[in-house]
Order: C-alpha cells, then sequence, then structure tokens
C-alpha cells in the first residue's frame, strides 16, 4: 500500500494547522504542533510566507490529501472523475473523497483517526454488507452496512468501543447502530453536511488551470 513518506506531524506543520493525524494525541499537549507550529525544515521558524492565488490553491490541494491519506495521482483520478459528472464538481469531488471506506469507518467512530481507519481496514476487519473488503478506497454506496469482524470484537482495540461510540457524534448522511455495532450509508453527504479544514474549489480551479 502506498503511502506520504513523511510523518504526520510534519505534514501539519507544512499546512500550518492541525489535521488530527493522529486522533486524540493532536488535542493533547504531546502534539508537536503546539510546541512547533512552524514549518519543518532545518532553518527553523520563518516569517510568514505570502502566498499567490496558485500557491494558495496548491495548499488546499496538499491539505486535502494530507487529511484524506491519498497521493496524488489518486487524488488527481478523483477529480477527473467528478469533473464528468453534471453540476458542481468541487460537491463531486468531496462526496468521492467522503465515501471511501476508511473515511466512512473513522466517521463512524470506528477508528480514532483516518490513519487508523486505514489500517483496520487494510487487514481485512471491517465488513460491508457482511462481506470483507481490504481496500481502503473502496466506494461505498447508499444502503450498504459497515460492520467490525466479529472476532475481532473482543480484542483490546475494539474492547471499549460501545462506550466510546456512545460519546460519537456520527453525520446525519450515517447511521449508527450501538447494540449491534454496526454502521449504514444513508446516502451520499451533502457539501453543507461535511466538516472540512480545505476549500474544494480551490481545488478545482488548481486542476482547471
Amino acid at each position: 500500500m502506498a503511502k506520504e513518506k513523511k510523518s504526520k506531524c510534519a505534514r501539519c506543520r507544512r499546512e500550518g494547522e492541525k489535521l488530527f493525524l493522529k486522533g486524540d494525541r493532536c488535542g493533547t499537549a504531546k502534539c508537536a504542533f503546539t510546541r512547533r507550529s512552524y514549518p519543518p525544515g532545518v532553518h527553523g521558524p520563518k516569517g510568514k510566507v505570502r502566498l499567490t492565488g496558485y500557491g494558495t490553491q496548491l495548499r488546499e490541494k496538499q491539505k486535502a490529501r494530507r487529511i484524506y491519506s491519498i497521493l496524488e495521482k489518486q487524488f488527481k483520478n478523483y477529480f477527473i472523475k467528478a469533473s464528468k459528472k453534471k453540476g458542481d464538481t468541487s460537491d463531486f469531488l468531496l462526496q468521492l473523497l467522503e465515501m471511501q471506506l476508511d473515511n466512512v469507518v473513522y466517521r463512524l467512530g470506528f477508528a480514532r483517526s483516518r490513519q487508523q481507519a486505514r489500517q483496520v481496514v487494510g487487514h481485512g476487519l471491517i465488513f460491508v454488507n457482511n462481506k470483507k473488503v481490504n481496500i481502503p478506497s473502496f466506494q461505498v454506496k447508499a444502503g450498504q452496512t459497515i460492520s467490525i469482524k466479529p472476532s475481532m470484537l473482543e480484542k483490546p482495540l475494539f474492547q471499549n468501543l460501545p462506550q466510546i461510540l456512545k460519546k460519537h457524534e456520527t453525520p446525519n448522511w450515517l447511521a449508527m447502530d450501538i447494540v449491534k455495532l454496526e454502521g449504514k450509508v444513508l446516502g451520499t453527504p451533502k457539501k453543507e453536511e461535511v466538516k472540512t479544514q480545505f476549500d474544494p474549489k480551490l481545488i478545482v480551479e488548481f486542476y482547471s488551470r
């Protein structure tokens, strides 16, 4: 499985904000960004660089890629796929990102971060409609159910899951049955239902140059 070579903390520092790539740890004093909020590099902190229009678009694209742990080739393919649909390309791009299986696992509360969700899916611990799917980028569809491999529910990774899910806020386009520990995709997410740290329209502008 291809992945980013930079450390998670270096990615946050490069973008100038917390991307919450390590889940709960990012909200603690141990977070590297809290101690060093300037970009990584041997020269230490510098003055804030003024970005051009192109630079702003590039940073938004890189930020989105890092949040969803997607490499450039796959991200561009998502844009091409979204641009072929009739309507707002930025909305379709956001839907493709959100409907990835690893992201849905994270949104349901089965994992503390998208990175952990990606690992959980890759190790074959997630079922879609009661069938194992180990491809993090798998696109889920409305009506499908997402569950955890039954034999893994007693393992330390998922032992306290019911208590965690009671406090977890599930998006409107997903539903969670805490008793069955099963999630369901109710539909495709609308832009106003997704909390993002980037502007999809700037990403579309970047690829449309």
